[in-house]
């Protein structure tokens, strides 16, 4: 999956797949779409490969899914 070769800081640009992530450009985290909050890369468990966006838990991914409700 992912492995840190380096020490990259700021955000990381990622590729979200079915199971698995695709590092575009090296980075120490991610910003949640929904909430705002940075979420450490390898930390992370929660994406949409529709949307191409990143969620920090299952609730935010949740109300993502929920038209007109937002975190």
């Amino acid at each position: 999956m992912l492995t840190r070769t380096g020490k990259p800081s700021g955000e990381a640009r990622l590729r979200y797949l079915d199971a698995d992530l695709d590092v575009i450009e090296p980075g120490d985290y991610v910003t949640c779409a929904v909430t705002g909050r940075k979420i450490p890369v390898q930390a992370l468990r929660y994406w949409s490969v529709d949307l191409q966006e990143p969620y920090f838990d299952a609730a935010a991914a949740a109300s993502r899914m929920v038209p007109g409700k937002q975190g």
